[in-house]
């Protein structure tokens, strides 16, 4: 009996999926564990798993096309099984196709007669251009648009199916855009450092030649509602205007060891994830390096061959640059990556929705410094004070759950299990990987889970299971002197703990005065959820572990 293929959610934010490509085709042979498509969700691209054996009788999603959770993708059955009273169920079931066609019939109908063959005669014709549309997918749930980092083809060049076109700056990442078609690079729509919203054009592939001018007025006609065309006709011609460079009003020196030729016009240095990754490993900066590639792009074996004594030659020769002269304004410009949008529309929904309010409290380190130095002579791994704090809060939570809660409009949810979201700052902003079950792991494996994710997160390798289901959530910035702050709650967590540096100071024991190692840490509660009695007792059981840190280890 032939079973429906569904589309899964591969994620707690997911709401569609992409198939990015299909690994079998209609009539092959599928077993219990074979890959049938790579499915682009909102965070990162997946392989879909059939669970059943048979043949592929059905495809329902093209490549390239989205489907919501749970729409049907796909049929498996027996070779030659009779599917079509399974389509017309499917068709007839509600399906966001069907009722789409439903509401464009009605709408037609509605239309009068006269307009409808007034549209007709106006619809431009491109059944005879072979060439195709390249836009911007959906590279996450929260993506809205995509900022071109760098393109690593230009216009003219040939491409291949499987060839990086460009490097998409999204809200969490910056990803490859790959190629799905094999032809000329005909036409390029956005500039490197320039945004466009989901499912805008960005280029045209096709055969050298092809009128792609007539592919792109015929999109912008679909695109346009009817009553905004003639002023879509209108914005095009001022479009040469929008897109130009704005110019600074006093170039800013450049350094005299920086290589022009991997740079664009906005600064950004072109090189391949691969070479930045290097880069950073070695502790290089990126801009300092030749690229080799295509268009100057710095690729592995320029990171590799890179030699810092020929840079310092360079700089101990190069002339002093003249100081900018008094008196003069300057300033820099630069756009905001998708990952800075997102945080601040975010932060902001959080700080103006939730009601804040702040308790802090200091906790003496003496024991935990004593404590810390004493395992680090056995521990596999070096284990630091933000390591401990991780631990210690997770204990805190599990013997205050309210604490460790969730606002969902008309339900607050009381989490059982303990993930601590670790803030970690990255180039572009702040990224927030999880370290799941942390009430029940030791000092030296969450010491060994922070240290990997947080790499993971510097370098842009974090998948979805890395930043998904926080609980509670932990902010610290002592390691860079703040003695002191208070940190936005990160939804959907209830409450998060800013935690400060440790400092040296007097304090009062026994009546007397002596030195000792303080730290202040700030509980940031939503008070929907969470109350200044709960917050201020979670808060005293967290300075009870951290000044008697055997009791962690309980």
């Amino acid at each position: 009996m032939a079973e429906v293929i569904r589309m899964p959610k591969m994620s707690d934010t997911m709401e569609e999926g992409v198939i990015a490509a299909w690994l079998k085709k209609v009539g092959d042979e599928v077993k219990a564990g074979d890959i049938l498509a790579e499915v682009e969700t909102d965070k990162a691209t997946m392989e879909l798993e059939s669970y059943d054996e048979g043949v592929l009788l059905h495809i329902g999603v093209e490549e390239k096309d989205a489907v919501p959770v749970n729409g049907v993708i796909a049929i498996i059955g027996e070779k030659g099984e009779n599917i079509d009273n399974l389509l017309k169920d499917i068709e007839g079931g509600g399906t966001a196709a069907s009722e789409s066609a439903k509401e464009e019939t009605e709408e037609t109908k509605e239309e009068p007669a006269a307009e409808a063959a007034s549209s007709a005669s106006e619809e431009i014709d491109t059944s005879g251009i072979n060439a195709t549309l390249i836009t911007m997918p959906k590279m996450s749930d929260t993506m809205q648009e995509g900022t071109i980092a760098a393109w690593l083809k230009k216009e003219g060049d040939e491409v291949k199916s499987g060839d990086i076109l460009a490097e998409v700056e999204t809200d969490k990442a910056t990803m490859e855009l790959e190629s799905y078609d094999d032809g000329v690079l005909l036409h390029i729509g956005v500039q490197e450092g320039d945004s466009v919203e989901i499912d805008g054009v960005i280029a045209v592939i096709g055969e050298k030649g092809a009128d792609y001018e007539t592919l792109l007025k015929a999109h912008a006609q679909q695109s346009a509602p009817a009553e905004e065309k003639p002023a879509a006709k209108e914005e095009k011609k001022e479009a040469p205007k929008a897109a130009s460079k704005p110019v600074a009003k006093a170039e800013a020196p450049k350094a005299a060891a920086s290589t022009a030729g991997n740079t664009t016009d906005n600064g950004r240095v072109k090189a391949s994830p691969l070479a930045k990754k290097m880069a950073e490993e070695k502790g290089i900066q990126i801009s300092l390096i030749s690229g080799s590639g295509e268009g100057g792009r710095i690729i592995k074996r320029d990171v590799e061959n890179f030699n810092p004594a020929s840079v310092e030659a360079v700089q101990t020769t190069a002339p002093a640059t003249a100081p900018v002269g008094i008196g003069q304004e300057s300033y820099t410009e630069e756009k905001v990556s998708q990952m800075r949008k997102t945080i601040a529309k975010r932060l902001a929904e959080s700080k103006f929705s939730a009601p804040h309010f702040y308790l802090t409290m200091e906790i003496n380190m003496d024991k935990a410094i004593e404590a810390r130095k004493s395992m680090n002579e056995i521990a596999p791994v070096k284990i630091s004070f933000n390591d401990m704090v991780i631990k210690a809060t997770a204990a805190a939570l599990r013997q205050h759950p309210k604490v460790n809660s969730s606002w969902l409009g008309d339900k607050i949810r009381y989490n059982d299990h303990v993930h601590i979201g670790m803030a970690v700052a990255v180039e572009e902003g702040l990224l927030v990987p999880v370290i799941r079950f942390a009430d029940g792991k030791t000092l030296s494996q969450i010491s060994q889970e922070a240290k990997s994710l947080g790499g993971k997160a510097k370098n842009k390798e974090l998948q979805p299971k890395d930043w998904e289901g926080n609980t509670f959530t932990i902010s610290n910035l002592g390691m860079f002197g703040i003695e002191e702050f208070t940190a936005i709650v990160n939804p959907p967590d209830a409450c998060i703990l800013a935690v400060g540096g440790i400092k040296e100071t007097v304090v009062v024991k026994n009546g007397q005065m002596q030195v000792g190692n303080v730290m202040k840490v700030t509980l940031s509660c939503d008070h929907r959820v969470v109350d200044g009695a709960v917050g201020s007792a979670f808060l005293k059981t967290l300075k009870g572990l951290l000044e008697d840190p055997v009791r962690i280890l309980i």
